[in-house]
């Protein structure tokens, strides 16, 4: 698994492409969960050594943590158009160096659950799948966010450190809330090897942890 763009990098193409503060906000927050979502399933020996890829968990947790970061790189170019959405990020990270191993990867996350019915996206995209581990873990988590912060968002000091994980599954489960955070797509983490109350905790816990970058 080679990405060919480091953190630093990540960094730049993610300053030189999305401008919006809240969305910015989403990758940093999806790069938090997927840091975590590694560690736990490299710490809990559910992740194959071809996955590992001779890495530390730490090392496998920052590349992860780069896909998350990185993984909505096209949307203000595309926001207008989400049929749009992830066509323009190939080139985007082509050009910065990454991998086709990265893009594919970042694209999966823009496949449709096993429920195509109300699919929105691109045309191309139709009748293709997520596989393995780091494809469904990316789509989880990048989905986890919007939950969590709109859970923070509805505690009296609209605080991360106030919501607990009872409280945060009880909001999953109640689907007029953030109806928007896919509730199928949060639940491929079971596809991952992670129960989903586990997930919702770890999800959780990792935003707590960055806390003060995106000021809740």
């Amino acid at each position: 698994m080679e990405l060919g763009i480091d953190r630093q990098k990540a960094q730049q193409v993610l300053e030189e492409n999305v401008k919006d503060p809240i969305t910015r906000l989403h990758m940093l927050e999806s790069e938090a969960i997927m840091k975590a979502v590694a560690k736990y399933l490299y710490e809990n020996n559910k992740l194959t050594e071809a996955e590992k890829g001779g890495k530390t968990s730490s090392e496998l947790a920052e590349e992860w943590g780069i896909i998350g970061l990185l993984h909505d790189i096209d949307w203000e170019l595309t926001k207008n158009n989400v049929v749009e959405h992830g066509l323009k990020m190939p080139e985007i990270l082509r050009n910065a160096g990454g991998t086709d191993f990265l893009i594919k990867t970042i694209e999966s996350h823009i496949y449709p659950n096993d429920n195509e019915e109300n699919y929105m996206g691109a045309p191309q995209f139709v009748g293709k799948k997520r596989e393995g581990n780091l494809e469904h873990a990316l789509a989880s988590a990048e989905t986890l966010t919007g939950l969590i912060i709109a859970t923070a968002l509805m505690m009296p000091d609209k605080k991360l450190a106030s919501v607990k994980p009872e409280s945060l599954v009880k909001k999953y489960k109640n689907k007029s809330f953030a109806a928007k955070c896919n509730r199928e797509t949060i639940a491929e983490c079971e596809k991952f090897g992670i129960e989903l109350e586990e997930f919702l905790s770890v999800g959780l816990i990792a935003l707590q942890e960055i806390s003060d970058r995106i000021g809740l």
